[in-house]
């Protein structure tokens, strides 16, 4: 026997080259990327059907009903009252509707993935609760606060209730510790708001109720253009907090481990959820549970991917999950419209219930 084939024998070789174990079988990864592709493109198909759906419901359901094919045509009539009704009246509470709710999908999923906790919502970092703090007080008050301006208060009570969870947050050592501390900042703004609403009178209040549960009934084009400017901003911010997210996926030990700011990192991403939260509480109130829902569903379509899968799927979601709740206020009980914050609340136990029921499957 040569030396070669001693050294064959002992590394368990049987005839191929020197030290060899039987070749592996190939990895089948052509067949599965394709499966993946295939997947996403489908997804893809869909999701710009139905957004394309909901946008032609948007517009033609209510009254009066404008047929799909008459849309165009409709456009053109700048002087009809169909014209003022689609253009001036639906058109600008889709735009909010479709913006809004992705991005309170989006920050919702930022908030998830910064902190490791599903339950982690953009109403619990004081986004919500200061933007209705602050209109409640022009409005109880009577602030000289034109009611046009509003959503501008909002806007900056927003800010205020999220820079205050964030300059809390600073002491936070973990997650859940500035978890913990987004909600108690979140309560304190709401038992001021209970306050404010105790002073309230009878039409005070009820102007108050449809914005503190959410609504876009009465939104303009020139409330569009308010809020637009913050989504455009916020765009490049969320493309930039997915390094970080990728960092405080791994916990805080292993992050600090490999040389991350883990603090820091965290508190960016705060703060670009509460920009996204708080351009859309501002001209509409509070979106309950579309934060909550549309991470859960978009993790449900790529359940192997990371955040940056998400957040695409996460906006189309949060989306489309505005747009069908808002056209369901509108038409479900006509010609009294009922709040929005209360069907996307509807929508979140159904998809909760099914999520459920599938896990336990």
């Amino acid at each position: 026997m040569t030396r070669i084939q001693v050294v064959r024998s002992a590394l368990g070789g049987r005839g191929g080259s020197l030290g060899d174990s039987p070749p592996p079988a190939p990895a089948q990864e052509g067949p599965t990327r394709f499966r993946v592709g295939a997947v996403v493109v489908a997804g893809v198909v869909v999701a710009g059907v139905v957004l394309a759906g909901l946008v032609v419901a948007g517009l033609s359901l209510g009254t009066p009903v404008v047929a799909p094919h008459r849309l165009a045509a409709v456009l053109g009539e700048p002087g009809s009252l169909e014209y003022v009704v689609v253009w001036e009246l639906r058109a600008p509470r889709l735009v909010i509707a479709l913006l809004g709710g992705a991005a309170i999908g989006t920050a919702g999923l930022l908030l998830q993935e910064s902190l490791r906790n599903p339950l982690a919502v953009p109403e619990l970092i004081g986004v919500s609760s200061g933007a209705a703090l602050a209109v409640a007080v022009c409005v109880v008050w009577a602030l000289p606060v034109p009611g046009g301006l509003y959503p501008l208060a909002g806007l900056g009570g927003a800010a205020v209730g999220g820079a205050l969870t964030l300059a809390a947050a600073r002491a936070g050592r973990s997650a859940q510790s500035v978890l913990l501390i987004g909600v108690a900042v979140s309560t304190a703004i709401q038992a001021l708001l209970l306050a404010v609403l105790a002073s309230a009178d009878r039409l005070q209040y009820d102007l108050l109720f449809r914005y503190l549960v959410g609504s876009l009934s009465g939104v303009v084009w020139e409330q569009v253009g308010q809020t637009v400017p913050w989504f455009v901003v916020a765009v490049p911010l969320v493309v930039a907090c997915v390094p970080a997210l990728g960092l405080l996926r791994l916990g805080d030990e292993a992050a600090a481990a490999l040389g991350g700011k883990v603090g820091r990192a965290r508190l960016g991403v705060l703060a670009v959820a509460a920009l996204l939260a708080g351009a859309v509480v501002g001209p509409c109130g509070p979106i309950a549970w579309v934060g909550f829902v549309a991470p859960l569903l978009a993790r449900r379509l790529r359940p192997r991917g990371e955040a940056r899968d998400w957040l695409p799927w996460t906006a189309v979601v949060g989306a489309a999950l505005t747009a069908a709740a808002d056209l369901a206020a509108r038409v479900a009980l006509a010609p009294v419209e009922t709040p929005l914050g209360a069907w996307t609340a509807l929508a979140a136990v159904l998809a909760g219930a099914v999520l459920l029921r599938g896990r336990a499957a």
